[in-house]
């Protein structure tokens, strides 16, 4: 008997329709697997014939070909196993509906005693069968809540294997997986665990990460060892404006996709914050691999990335983060595949001075010989640290802030307020303007000038800095940018001198014989 199961491949953050067609006729135990599947999907004959046996059902001795169409798409993981096995209940005749099989999406991996492993990219495979017109998906239970946010498509979670058997039989109902994603996503919105009302001290570089907040700008943090560089950068999600139900769904998807989300896992709703080890590799930072995953870039899309000890990562690994920083995504090129994620996060790094850390500490002598700052800090880039708008150097809180008992600090909830109210103006600002464009730092550079105007004042500022700071195109254009959300935080729609200078202030690697 021929029937046919339907599944779905995963590439990038995309889902394709894989139909499983198979054939079980004639005598003699013979299995044949067909369609360009890797070993894991080769392997699943062993899986599902042993899950059989162990949950009385039949594994026909008959002659068993499988076709994965189309036969031009690599297929990979064990993912497919539930697809096979119900074509061959179905094929064999121990499903008596075979023709609704047509109707669902069918996957999950099978244990050998019968019941269903989760699987990676359930949202985005929801999503496309929603867009096919397909009936329902039927998925292990640990990811149906997750393929419950597609609207308009019956999600069922299944723990066995003859959950799926009866189900089709009729003889059992499976219980319909409903998800409310705006009212969990609005729960849960708001909820952190850290605030910036947690930090002693530190205005102005509170003032810095509300600035890059505001703009999306990427922030650079230069200080010695223990100043609170990276207790600085865990709280700066909690300031960003709260994400869209779009960025969310984007946000998910990728997560998905990477197998990050765990189980009974709903829609994302906090923005990302990945911060690698400076032993990352620079596959594992941008993406790819034999089987194409999202890295760390993609992981923080809409997000934060952040990389404490910036010099201590490998140059190439820094490197290849520069055009992902520019176009916001990352394009995998392989021979046997092309396949392009999103990447449109705020890159916070944070640096000691020198290799002790303590180079213009106000109270440590820093025991450096001559030249090894400069040697160190020239382990970053010029073109990566044009593309970082925003250098700050973070001094050590005193003893007597720290002790300090008054706790007036500012919550992250009403810098969050004034961060919402400049992102407001700069979305009303790139609405018609630029397809795209949500903040600032995105800010296209043929509109730099009409949006960026200033004063002859103002030029002659920046042109005095431009001379004296040896800057580049790129970071004239960042400086224009970074004066631009000041001048938003503040609600004025000229770019004051005042604001202009705060912003060149915040080119702190920029300044001749910052490091001797």
């Amino acid at each position: 008997m021929f029937v046919k199961t339907f599944g779905s491949a995963v590439y990038g953050v995309n889902a394709y329709t894989i139909t499983v067609e198979v054939n079980v006729s004639g005598d003699g135990a013979f299995y044949a697997l067909v369609g360009l599947p890797d070993n894991a999907v080769k392997e699943s004959s062993l899986r599902i014939e042993t899950a059989f046996k162990n949950t009385e059902l039949s594994w026909p001795r008959k002659k068993i070909v499988v076709n994965m169409a189309p036969a031009d798409i690599k297929k990979e993981g064990s993912a497919y196993d539930l697809t096979i096995a119900t074509g061959i209940l179905a094929a064999s005749e121990q499903i008596v509906s075979p023709e609704q099989l047509t109707q669902y999406i069918i996957m999950g991996e099978v244990s050998l005693d019968g019941s269903i492993l989760p699987i990676k990219g359930a949202l985005p495979i929801a999503i496309q069968a929603q867009k096919e017109g397909f009936k329902g998906f039927i998925l292990p239970i640990q990811n149906a809540k997750e393929a419950a946010i597609v609207k308009g498509l019956e999600v069922y979670g299944v723990e066995k294997l003859t959950d799926v058997v009866d189900f089709f039989n009729g003889t059992q109902q499976l219980n319909l997986v409903t998800a409310d994603p705006r009212s969990d996503f609005a729960d849960r919105v708001n909820d952190f665990d850290v605030d910036f009302a947690d930090v002693q001290g530190q205005e102005n570089i509170k003032r810095a990460m509300e600035i890059a907040a505001a703009g999306g700008h990427n922030i650079i943090l230069i200080g010695p060892p223990g100043a609170g560089k990276t207790m600085l950068a865990k709280r700066l999600p909690t300031i960003l404006p709260p994400m869209t139900l779009q960025e969310a769904l984007e946000t998910t998807k990728i997560h998905s996709v990477a197998g990050k989300l765990g189980d009974n896992a709903s829609l994302v709703a906090h923005r990302p914050f990945r911060s690698p080890h400076h032993t990352i590799s620079d596959v594992a930072l941008v993406g790819g691999g034999n089987t194409p995953q999202p890295g760390e870039i993609s992981l923080a899309h809409n997000g934060v990335l952040f990389l404490d000890e910036l010099p201590e990562f490998k140059r190439t690994v820094l490197e290849v983060m520069r055009q992902p920083l520019e176009d916001r995504k990352v394009n995998i090129s392989r021979a046997r595949f092309s396949v392009d994620y999103p990447a449109s996060f705020m890159l916070v790094a944070s640096m000691n001075p020198c290799p002790c850390g303590y180079y213009n500490h106000p109270e440590k002598d820093c025991v450096c010989g001559p030249g090894i700052v400069q040697r160190y800090l020239s382990k970053i880039s010029g073109p990566l640290l044009d593309r970082i708008d925003i250098h700050i150097e973070v001094t050590p809180v005193s003893f007597e802030e720290l002790s300090s008992r008054k706790r007036n600090n500012e919550s992250s909830q009403l810098v969050r307020e004034r961060v919402q109210k400049a992102r407001d103006i700069q979305s009303l600002r790139y609405e018609e303007k630029s397809i795209g464009v949500y903040c600032n730092a995105q800010m296209p550079s043929n509109q730099i000038k009409d949006l960026c105007p200033i004063s002859e004042a103002g030029t002659q500022l920046l042109k005095t800095a431009m001379q004296r700071l040896n800057l580049s195109a790129r970071a004239y254009d960042r400086i224009l940018k970074v004066s631009r959300t000041i001048a938003d935080l503040e609600q004025s729609e000229e770019i004051k001198i005042e604001h202009l200078a705060e912003a060149i202030q915040y080119r702190s690697l920029d300044r001749e014989n910052w490091a001797g």
